[in-house]
This record gives structure tokens, sequence and C-alpha cells, in this order.
């Protein structure tokens, strides 16, 4: 089991939340946490205190894992960390994952789920592999955000800093990901964890 992403000294911070549309409450008997919303509703039978906590700080807003879970628990991804995980797997079509950094300036980009069946790992792409976005990518401004989507995909990207907005410019014609880390005017660690993120949310394809 790999343990929760631990900041670097660049201060990343991988966040997790739930959709806004998504309300956390007990059932009547007690015993299961109800996740309810436009996409369905979800039980989670007997859950511990650890993911009843996570579940509703998540409602009100991203968090941090390594805040909920015992500091040595996290560094070794063992006992409630585990189980935290499966839960947030097994509701992954509504989890929201964000990166951010600890500058007070607020997240760089957020991937939205947007199919029942999404699940997002961020990916880690090779140095010397070429990439580029996916042509079918549409790009749209809205009122403090850029979202990237494409047909058929099944998250969303929305962009909330030109940080993240630099990287995908990058990505317009094919590139890799060391040639990326050598022209951004970013810390490398930031370009590839931005990359890593579209990756993961599938804005990317393979270069020929």
């Amino acid at each position: 089991m790999i343990p929760p992403p631990e900041d670097s000294p660049l201060h990343l911070h991988h966040l997790w939340s739930l959709h806004e549309d998504t309300a956390v409450g007990w059932d009547e008997a007690s015993q299961a946490l109800v996740l309810s919303g436009p996409r369905g509703t979800e039980r989670i039978e007997a859950p511990m205190t650890i993911v009843a906590e996570a579940l509703y700080r998540m409602e009100m807003g991203p968090i941090r894992l390594a805040n909920i879970v015992p500091n040595e628990e996290a560094s070794t991804g063992h006992s409630s960390y585990q189980v935290l995980l499966r839960v947030l797997r097994a509701i992954s079509h509504l989890v929201i994952r964000t990166l951010s950094m600890e500058d007070l300036r607020g997240p760089v980009l957020s991937v939205v789920p947007v199919s029942r069946t999404a699940r997002f790992v961020p990916v880690s792409v090779p140095p010397q592999h070429r990439v580029r976005l996916r042509p079918d990518v549409t790009i749209t401004a809205q009122t403090n955000s850029f979202l990237l989507e494409c047909r058929g995909l099944e998250h969303h990207v929305q962009i909330h800093r030109p940080e993240a907005m630099w990287v995908v410019s990058l990505l317009a014609w094919p590139t890799t990901p060391e040639a990326m880390v050598e022209v951004a005017p970013l810390p490398a660690e930031l370009t590839l964890a931005i990359l890593g993120h579209l990756a993961g949310a599938g804005m990317t394809v393979v270069a020929g």
C-alpha cells in the first residue's frame, strides 16, 4: 500500500473533497453513512470513526488525509489509512482531487469526476516519453478558472492558477516531461505534478 503523499520542500499538498452537491449523513438506525446527490446514493456500512470524520470534512471542502490519519499510520500506510483509502476508492466518482501549494494563493488544479465509473490516479510520465494534449480537449474560460473537458473522458480538470495553464500550453505540441521541466518557469516538481494530474485525468496522449 502506498502511503499518502508527503509534503515536499515545495510544500505541494494533495487534497481530497466531495462533489459540492453531495450530502453526508447517517441512516435512520445510525449504522451506516449515506452519501446522496444527483449521482445517486452510496451507503458505507458501519464506518470507522476516521472514515466518518474524513467524509464530513470532505463535504465541507478539500482536506489533507495526513490531517486525519495519525502520523505514525500515515508514514507507513497501515491500518486506518488503508481502510480510508478503500472507502475513497469505492466512492471515487464522488471525490474531487486537488493539487495545491502552501503559499496562500489557492489550489493549482482540481480533477473532477463526471462519470460513475471514474477512477483517478496521478500518472508519473517517464522523463523522455513524448506526450501532448489530447486533440479534442476543449478549454473554456470560467469566472475564476479554466475548464478542460473532452467527450468520452470520465474527468474534467479545473485550472485554478497560471502555473497549471503554463503546463497545459506546453502540451499544445509533442514534448517530454524532461523538456517541459527545462522550459517551464516553474519548479520541476510542480511541473511534473501538474502533468501527472493531467495525464491521470486522460487529458494527454502519446505523441509520435
